[in-house]
């Protein structure tokens, strides 16, 4: 009687281990399939591999500077990194992966703008791209990333503004009559204002003795003294 318990018992295990084996595979798989599907581990190398959907609902994508062009900042998707999934779904296994084209979202930067990106913005940094729209090959993302020594991340669009490296633009591809728009711009207007409040890049002011001096430089008679001047001393 003890001997058929024990068989019994061992058969119940075998058969539990069994269970639990192709309940972590069906788990496993329905993970592999949920991800494919809503692209959770996907690598995205250009603006058209971004699925619409992610675009409409603004969903923030992490990524890696790659340089810092005319056209905008050239940004490497960094997906996220599932240990058992990512394997499985990976397209780009050890490969090269292109930057995606990324404007600033309603911002117009100053050339001293860009020269202050190139600085901030070092190669491999990690920024997060909040999505906003898409045009041809050009994403138009909020982007933040973090401060240094400091948990808290900061809006990239609302930091250039604030110092006075840029004007505030049009944001492309939102219907301006939008919720979103009109929230998305009142945001950006107010990092602007506060620059030309302060007086800082763009907004500085010249001082009293410097806008004296202008005024006079820029006097007809004062040219002309100057004129009499240099021919009389030649």
């Amino acid at each position: 009687m003890h001997r058929k318990c024990q068989q019994h018992a061992g058969f119940a295990d075998d058969h539990l281990t069994l269970v639990r084996y192709i309940s972590t595979g069906l788990a496993v798989a329905g993970v592999i399939v949920i991800a494919r599907s809503i692209k959770l581990v996907t690598t995205f190398q250009a603006a058209s591999e971004i699925p619409a959907r992610f675009i409409e609902r603004n969903v923030s994508l992490r990524g890696k500077v790659h340089s810092i062009t005319e056209r905008g900042l050239e940004v490497e998707h960094v997906p996220i990194y599932l240990p058992v999934v990512s394997p499985f779904l990976s397209k780009h296994k050890g490969g090269c992966r292109s930057p995606m084209l990324v404007h600033l979202a309603g911002v117009q930067l100053t050339p001293e703008g860009r020269v202050w990106l190139q600085k901030n913005l070092a190669p491999a940094q990690t920024v997060w791209l909040k999505l906003i729209s898409r045009e041809d090959d050009m994403l138009h993302c909020l982007v933040s990333q973090s401060r240094q020594g400091s948990m808290w991340s900061y809006c990239i669009n609302e930091e250039v503004l604030r110092l006075g490296l840029a004007h505030a633009a049009p944001v492309v591809g939102v219907l301006p009559d939008s919720r979103f728009y009109w929230r998305l711009l009142k945001r950006l207007h107010r990092a602007e204002v506060k620059a030309e409040r302060k007086g800082r890049g763009l907004w500085k002011q010249d001082s009293l003795w410097e806008r004296a001096s202008k005024v006079v430089r820029d006097n007809a008679l004062f040219r002309l003294i100057r004129r009499i001047f240099k021919k009389t001393r030649d």
